[in-house]
């Protein structure tokens, strides 16, 4: 019997149809991925079967009993929680038994009924049988397979990154060990081990789970069937990535000729019809009238939505665009990383990577003056015009529309002209007036490239531009930040987006204060 059973689903957006009478189930034991271009409606899905956004038509079934957990980034927490209250929050079931035994056990001391305490040893087996002497444990061991070691465990969260903040909601996700697990983009805050331990959980993982993510490599390792989004339908294939990718090329290769066939009999028909509809024939072509007005229509094999960008460029000239000497970054006085010196000269373009969490968005934000530095200079070119692309997806009002935002900030431009870029960054006319809000994170992310591309600038910084971004997406961007004649200066995790593009890496990990301390104390030992 299917865990999760959805029929007959359809949803759609302003004009925007996002699947129409889409059909499928999960079962038990299946690890399913979640594929599609941004925009297309895998987070709306998500967001469907557990009731936070109502289609507009058909049925979502899930088994009786069956304990779903969501990945939700955007989850409401708390002003002043911690990290530690928070996690443990995943075991607040277990915490009132334990109340409910630790006063069952009082009250025997006080009326010695056996009753009493053959309840409260019948709630102790049940806390045992769960794990709950172990808790403190297991959260350990969750909070250093995510990075979060370095967080102190009274650090309030509202205080955190976005990227700290989304590890921590996944935290409390694994330790709440669900039936069923659904994820959104699950890698875009981790890095290479921290996603390695993530794959060891979900190989591991007793039940099943559905997982959105445009990181092909990681569905590869952990998927055993995959459910294709695109054009208005969802298709599941079984079997591992690679399978169900040559099983998606095969049925769209079976479509295409499908299609192709039907059009030249519908296109036969419409001549005769044309040639005969007042002649001696006319009997003939009302019958294929109606024929054509009962025929059920094969889909046209679309192409996908091609995002493509293009920063436009000011030449001043500038030879020392960037030099930075000593330069010391932290928060409270207290530095992340070991003195920082490095140059960016004409036209060359830097990558900087590491581990999340280890301070590259500082170094960043420090470079730029956006948060003060502790120490050392920065010393852009007199003529350097820079471009910054921030990580977060914050807004201002959540309930304006990408052509109102844009606008706002450039009122001279025509609603045309921002229309157009908006298209060719691959978000449509429907897209361009839908709340900010409502849109996907890769949505998001473009209405961010767009607002970039009516800047003219000698000087990109773009710090995790592909996070959200499906794969034919990113490669665009790659594709414009290359091309760009200037500088450029690229954070990534992702060791495919920088290979090819930066000039030079700087491993801002091998900065970091925390790695030097744990080389020290090694080498003490």
């Amino acid at each position: 019997m299917p865990l999760l059973k959805v029929k007959n689903l359809s949803m759609s957006f302003a004009e925007k149809d996002l699947y129409k009478n889409a059909s499928f189930t999960l079962n038990p034991g299946e690890h399913m991925g979640i594929v599609g271009q941004n925009g297309v409606g895998k987070s709306t899905l998500i967001k469907i079967i557990t009731d936070k956004e109502l289609p507009l038509k058909g049925s979502i079934k899930w088994q009786n009993h069956t304990s779903v957990g969501y990945l939700d980034q955007y989850v409401s927490i708390p002003k002043g929680m911690t990290l530690i209250k928070f996690l443990h929050t995943a075991y607040s079931h277990l915490y009132k038994l334990n109340e409910r035994m630790t006063k069952l056990y009082e009250d025997y001391a006080n009326d010695m009924n056996n009753k009493t305490l053959e309840k409260a040893g019948r709630i102790q087996e049940t806390l045992e049988s769960h794990g709950f002497y172990e808790i403190e444990t297991k959260i350990e061991e969750v909070i250093s397979g995510l990075g979060l070691d370095d967080l102190k465990r009274d650090q309030q969260i509202s205080k955190m990154s976005g990227g700290q903040r989304s590890k921590i909601i996944l935290a409390k996700l694994i330790l709440e060990d669900p039936d069923v697990i659904l994820l959104d983009e699950p890698t875009n805050y981790l890095d290479t081990a921290h996603i390695q331990w993530l794959i060891d959980y979900l190989n591991n993982f007793r039940g099943s789970f559905m997982v959105i993510s445009h990181d092909y490599g990681f569905l590869e390792q952990v998927t055993n069937c995959i459910l294709n989004i695109a054009f208005g339908k969802i298709n599941k294939y079984r079997g591992d990535f690679k399978q169900a990718m040559r099983q998606k090329t095969e049925h769209e290769k079976t479509q295409k000729r499908e299609f192709n066939k039907q059009q030249v009999k519908i296109q036969k028909a419409k001549n005769f019809i044309r040639k005969n509809k007042a002649g001696s024939k006319s009997t003939q072509a009302k019958s294929r009238e109606k024929m054509l007005s009962h025929m059920t229509k094969v889909d046209p094999p679309s192409s996908n939505i091609h995002a493509s960008f293009e920063f436009p460029y000011l030449d001043t000239g500038s030879q020392n665009a960037l030099v930075i000497d000593k330069l010391s970054v932290g928060y409270n006085h207290k530095p992340l990383l070991s003195p920082v010196t490095f140059s960016v000269t004409t036209d060359q373009k830097v990558g900087l990577k590491g581990f999340n969490g280890v301070g590259k968005s500082t170094l960043i934000k420090s470079i730029l003056g956006i948060i003060p530095k502790l120490g050392g200079d920065v010393s852009f070119s007199p003529s350097a015009k820079v471009n910054y692309f921030n990580q977060d997806l914050v807004w201002d009002d959540y309930q304006n529309t990408p052509l109102n935002y844009i606008q706002t900030k450039y009122p001279k431009l025509t609603q045309g002209e921002i229309r157009r870029k908006l298209s060719q960054c691959g978000l449509d006319a429907a897209n361009a007036m839908k709340p900010i809000g409502e849109l996907s994170g890769g949505e998001q992310v473009k209405v961010k490239l767009a607002l970039m591309e009516f800047k003219r600038s000698n000087f990109l910084i773009m710090d995790e531009p592909t996070n959200h971004l499906d794969a034919e997406t990113k490669e665009s961007l790659k594709q414009a930040i290359k091309n760009f004649p200037g500088n450029a200066i690229v954070v990534s995790h992702e060791t495919s987006f920088y290979n090819g593009l930066t000039d030079k890496t700087i491993d801002v990990e091998k900065l970091s204060l925390h790695k030097a301390d744990e080389v020290n104390q090694k080498e003490d030992k």
